[in-house]
């Protein structure tokens, strides 16, 4: 595979062919400790906000950064060599549901730098990942069981909300961009769209992640593709690396994360599951412990499978130090470039 000439995390690939690298933890299940209220999404400058503004939890950079603070520190106090920034929803389609369509770019610069001092306060090298969620839309479904055809979002207008989420994103600082937790793949192709545009434009190049995520037991994403077919719909991006995260959690991603380690011979591969299935009666909302986690996706580091581990919904600091601690034992998947090696002879 060709080496791409980076400006930013330039380092990382040399990381990935050393070691399996740690992703942080969730970011929602540890706001969620805070126990915050409506006053402190509101702060003082959206005080008079006529929506509730609770639960959205990118607003938090501007109104409680504090807290967005601390949770990074822990997760990189944990062991993460990567932390993304808290702009999972900061895009201007997820924000129109609260009415902040308007500070949504803000959001994500604010993001990146909160994060970015985070890890610069570590004295180690820690890197960035901006983080770009898959919006509430859906470019390839339609949202009315009456009419097939009928959607809430095309193509232009996911492109131009993850534009300027990306502009915000690389001025705040980050080091990587990773697409993540993707449902429908064309939403996807219209983040990677934009960060090439971005990244042409702009000069900058930075690594890319793309993460899917398998909503059931088939085997597929939501907009319908196998983990192999939703590969190939989106290598054409180059990403440094590609993988799996969020749903099922480890136990059942484990089949998908094989084949998707055999079918992206020419990239890294990353996975950060979920603790488990939801659980709306435990603590975090999910069942697993750390050492049921750590033990689950050690067993993918064993295997081969990963150059990156971490963990999505229900996971905690205390679940990274354990998936940190245990992948750590073991060597990172080797990438090859198998994109029509096997035609060649030998």
């Amino acid at each position: 595979m060709k080496t791409i000439a980076y400006t930013r995390g330039a380092d990382l690939p040399a990381l990935l062919e050393q070691r399996i690298a740690i992703l942080d933890g969730a970011m929602g299940t540890m706001i969620q400790r805070y126990k915050l209220g409506e006053a402190d999404f509101r702060g003082e400058r959206f005080a008079s906000h006529p929506k509730d503004l609770k639960g959205n939890n990118d607003l938090l950079q501007l109104t409680r950064p504090d807290v967005i603070r601390e949770i990074h520190d822990q997760y990189l106090q944990a062991g993460a060599d990567i932390v993304e920034t808290n702009t999972f929803g900061a895009t201007t389609v997820a924000q129109e549901d609260y009415g902040l369509a308007s500070v949504a770019r803000e959001m994500n610069v604010e993001g990146a730098r909160i994060a970015r001092a985070a890890c610069d306060a570590t004295g180690r090298r820690c890197f960035v990942a901006g983080a770009l969620g898959p919006t509430p839309r859906t470019a390839s479904i339609s949202p009315d069981v009456n009419d097939p055809a009928a959607r809430n979002v095309d193509f232009d207008q996911l492109r131009a909300a993850y534009c300027e989420q990306a502009e915000g994103l690389l001025e705040g600082g980050c080091d990587l961009f990773l697409v993540e937790t993707i449902f429908d793949t064309l939403n996807a192709k219209a983040a990677i769209f934009a960060l090439d545009e971005l990244m042409e434009e702009s000069g900058e190049r930075l690594p890319v992640i793309i993460s899917g995520t398998v909503t059931d037991a088939s085997g597929r994403i939501l907009s319908g593709q196998t983990v192999s077919a939703f590969w190939h719909s989106v290598r054409h991006a180059r990403p440094l690396a590609v993988g799996l995260n969020c749903a099922l959690g480890a136990a059942l991603m484990r089949p998908y994360i094989e084949e998707l380690a055999k079918v992206a011979g020419d990239t890294f591969i990353s996975c950060y599951p979920n603790a488990g299935l939801p659980n709306p009666m435990s603590d975090t909302g999910f069942d697993e412990t750390p050492e049921i986690t750590g033990r689950m996706v050690e067993e993918f580091a064993k295997s081969g499978f990963l150059n990156i581990a971490g963990g999505c919904c229900g996971t905690t600091p205390g679940h990274i130090a354990e998936i940190a601690k245990r992948v750590g034992r073991y060597q990172p998947r080797c990438r090859h470039d198998g994109l029509f090696s096997e035609l060649l002879a030998a």
